[in-house]
């Protein structure tokens, strides 16, 4: 719970200062939803993704040199793990629901022109909330760059299906359902 609640928080900080200076999605799924949802281009689209998975990589990496090899081995670098209580649709559907709920929280809260000024809030409390409640069943990644920088560096592929279609069908059903929303003229002001 403390692990997740710093993480959250520090997350939400982070979100909440760079957002005006980088202004950009930080991982494919995220990035994919902005895709479907008309908000970047495919071009864009590829540049992101490129980054994101060079940056997982590189973070990998760093880490795998700061710690000590036996350390590296018995965590995997960090590579996300699934609790033996799920399936692999288990697991992929239970990602797919954390990333729809990211997904509508930077789609309401940061791209949308009618958002309040909460958007590492609205972010950071989405992810803590899908921590508290699928953490210790696939570690709640939503994100697929944070699981392929660790497993491609560990060289540890198991569960990687999980978090790849799982976060891409949440990113892509969130995404589309934003788009929808905006194309039907969702009402300005609900008060």
């Amino acid at each position: 719970m403390g692990a997740a609640l710093a993480h959250r928080r520090r997350l939400a900080v982070i979100v909440t200062i760079m957002m005006p200076i980088l202004g950009r999605p930080h991982h494919p799924a995220v990035s994919v939803a902005l895709w479907v949802g008309n908000q970047i281009d495919t071009k864009t689209l590829g540049r992101y993704v490129a980054a994101q998975l060079l940056g997982a990589v590189v973070g990998a990496l760093l880490i795998k040199g700061l710690f000590p090899a036996s350390m590296a081995r018995i965590t995997s670098l960090g590579t996300p793990s699934m609790s033996g209580a799920m399936g692999l649709f288990d697991g992929i559907v239970l990602e797919a629901l954390f990333t729809f709920f990211l997904v509508s929280a930077v789609y309401g809260t940061v791209v949308s022109p009618q958002a309040q000024r909460v958007g590492g809030f609205a972010v950071g409390l989405t992810v803590l909330v899908c921590a508290l409640g699928g953490g210790a069943l696939t570690g709640a990644v939503m994100n697929p760059a944070r699981d392929v920088g660790p497993a491609l560096v560990s060289w540890d592929w198991h569960t990687q299906a999980v978090y790849w279609i799982g976060p891409l069908i949440g990113a892509a059903a969130g995404g589309a359902l934003w788009k929808y929303l905006r194309c039907r003229g969702a009402p300005q002001d609900l008060t």
